[in-house]
């Protein structure tokens, strides 16, 4: 299955990037010894914690599965750097207000990360993958994309995401031009976007996260180079309840 296709990719973009904003000046922080270096975004979405990373100055590789999310965040780039020469779905080269940008379309744990000074991802990108292999597969790859001194700082859903909201109600947002709602465990999350005459499409999509136990990631990463730590925040940006920060140093 693709996550988020056209209306969800949407629905997420304008409403969802509270999440990137909030986390990123803790990841900044976690990136200044390796400024000036190239930084790879695993799951840039439409771009949220692609511009913190561009007006601080890196140079990105924004990667993501989604094409539909790719488009929106070449739309969303090249509003900030009118000047880019090409705006596509699956790859985009820009000169961005401080930093460069490219946008590549990838999908983990099978597409092999480029070399990196630092590995970035918010949005518990890596908690979508099939199973538990999965995720290992795609932190032992970004551990080994890693160079020497490189910075690793994504988030993930541990075993507690699920606990926590075991038996949750419904939940749903609304904006001036979508809404949507969430149904946890078995039925699919409703998503409505205006239909351009008068009315509202329905679209459906099922997510499925795969939640791990957090605290054997550290020792899996430390076998293949990384000094790992995972806690509950990146700086003071404390993150929703069962999701942990995975932050590490290529030694």
């Amino acid at each position: 299955m693709e996550y988020y296709q056209h209306d969800l990719a949407l629905v997420h973009a304008r409403g969802f990037g509270q999440h990137a904003d909030r986390c990123a000046p803790g990841i900044l922080d976690l990136l200044a010894p390796v400024r000036g270096g190239l930084v790879v975004e695993v799951g840039c979405g439409a771009g949220a914690l692609t511009r913190h990373l561009l007006a601080a100055g890196h140079r990105v590789i924004a990667t993501d599965a989604s094409a539909a999310m790719l488009a929106l965040a070449a739309d969303a780039l090249a509003a900030d750097a009118p000047a880019a020469d090409a705006l596509a779905a699956d790859a985009l080269a820009a000169d961005a207000p401080d930093g460069e940008v490219e946008l590549r379309q990838l999908t983990l744990p099978d597409d092999r990360l480029p070399a990196a000074d630092a590995i970035v991802s918010v949005g518990h990108v890596i908690s979508y993958l099939p199973d538990a292999a999965a995720v290992n597969r795609a932190l032992v790859g970004m551990a080994e994309a890693l160079r020497p001194g490189g910075v690793l700082a994504i988030d993930i859903c541990d075993l507690q995401f699920g606990r926590l909201r075991a038996g949750q109600d419904t939940s749903g947002r609304v904006g001036p031009d979508w809404a949507v709602i969430a149904e946890y465990s078995t039925p699919a999350p409703e998503v409505f976007v205006p239909d351009g005459a008068g009315a509202w499409r329905r679209s459906r999509e099922r997510h499925e996260n795969v939640l791990v136990d957090t605290s054997l990631i550290p020792a899996l990463l430390g076998a293949h180079g990384v000094a790992a730590r995972v806690g509950s925040a990146f700086g003071t940006a404390k993150l929703p309840p069962g999701m942990r920060a995975v932050t590490g140093i290529r030694t």
